[in-house]
């Protein structure tokens, strides 16, 4: 079925855009129509590409919103509707274009007789592997509804502790950007002009902390440019270097070794692979393919290397937890949780266990870190800015002295 590129008027008198898929543009008309939309252009994907195959958008869609259109989905599974009709629900109901793009075009691959998986794996940058796979798992199994569920409640819990990192680090990137602003404000055009007028007195001696400040100064000022290109380059140099296979193993190794922060990225990584594994595992993907897949959640090259190792063992008859022990990476209770598992035959609920044990402590440990990171940032910008107000108030001071 073609998909129509439309733009539009809806009933309030905005313009609208968007894609809709009909047997042809006098019934993708209708449909607008139906909607309150009236169609002011309106075209054939395909024609518009110039090419036999469709165009696909490139622009990621966030975790939130896949979370929300799997939840959908599944519920409309869960009540006996078909696939083909739930995806074409699923389309209409989403807000974002690119995923409903997705969907339209998935739909009518299903429709046309593909399976769900294979019309998934068309948009790598929607849905990742643990989707696919886990959907493929799904197909196979015919718990399709199932699975939707179990990876809505996977994306959902990603979501939020994805969420719960980035507004831990919004207010020190704010104290950290306009602390900035203010110190190049303070050092490029105040403290210069105050230079000016102490200079004027000949028989004042400035202070050794006058004399720091004032020169921190007026190495700004006279060599703005060189600093910015130290800087950029620096960052450029250090970007490369991380991109590197050997950069990128010896940050991950530094990054698990730093104080505070270090603990926190082990946990989070741990909390991913429990997880995931987990999950995987509920929903039928095998323990070789699944300890494949889990490897790039962790964002960790050290303890990838690590989970790879322990999928060779186990395409060789032996334990998981062994060779995760033997890594050193793995804290000891998910080392004993995933050993008992094996034992007991219960390796994914130990895991989930272990998971929801470490997002406790990751968002415990985030709220302490955020807690005590406030006051020490307010400290240190009080101590700076303390510093130059001495040094520019001790010199007007010994200058009254004089007079």
């Amino acid at each position: 079925m073609p998909v129509y590129v439309y733009k539009g008027l809806n009933r309030s008198g905005r313009t609208v855009k968007g894609t809709e898929d009909a047997d042809n543009s006098r019934n993708a008309r209708l449909k607008l129509k139906k909607r309150g939309i009236y169609v002011i252009e309106i075209q054939d994907k395909t024609k518009k590409s110039g090419k036999g195959k469709r165009v696909k958008s490139t622009g990621k869609v966030g975790i939130e919103e896949l979370s929300l259109m799997t939840r959908q989905l599944s519920t409309l599974l869960e009540s006996s509707i078909p696939l083909v009709d739930s995806l074409a629900i699923a389309s209409e109901q989403t807000e974002h274009p690119v995923l409903r793009e997705a969907l339209s075009d998935i739909k009518n691959q299903v429709n046309e007789g593909g399976t769900l998986h294979k019309a998934l794996a068309k948009y790598p940058k929607v849905f990742d592997k643990i989707y696919i796979s886990m959907c493929e798992a799904g197909e196979l199994s015919g718990t399709l509804d199932v699975i939707l569920i179990r990876l809505a409640e996977f994306t959902e819990s990603q979501s939020e502790l994805k969420s719960k990192l980035k507004s831990a680090m919004i207010y020190p990137a704010i104290m950290f950007g306009f602390l900035g602003i203010v110190l190049v404000a303070l050092f490029v055009f105040m403290i210069p002009q105050m230079k000016e007028i102490f200079e004027g007195a000949e028989e004042l001696e400035l202070p050794g902390i006058s004399k720091v400040v004032f020169g921190m100064s007026e190495f700004m000022v006279e060599y703005w440019m060189f600093i910015l290109i130290f800087f950029v380059g620096l960052i450029s140099l250090f970007i490369a270097w991380k991109n590197s296979p050997k950069g990128s193993v010896s940050w991950d190794a530094t990054r698990l070794k730093l104080p505070v922060l270090g603990t926190l990225i082990r946990m989070v990584a741990v909390a991913r692979f429990t997880r995931t594994l987990a999950t995987l595992l509920n929903g039928g993907v095998p323990m070789l393919n699944a300890m494949g897949i889990v490897r790039n959640v962790v964002d960790n090259e050290i303890l990838a290397r690590a989970i790879d190792e322990a999928r060779d063992n186990i395409s060789e008859g032996e334990s998981i937890a062994g060779p995760l022990k033997k890594s050193g990476e793995f804290p000891p209770i998910v080392i004993h949780m995933v050993n008992v598992g094996e034992k007991t035959g219960e390796l994914e609920r130990m895991l989930n266990q272990v998971s929801d044990s470490y997002d406790f402590q990751v968002r415990n440990k985030i709220d302490g870190f955020t807690s005590i990171l406030e006051p020490v940032m307010l400290v240190a910008m009080g101590l700076i800015i303390a510093m130059i107000v001495f040094a520019v108030l001790l010199p007007m001071l010994e200058m009254q002295n004089i007079g």
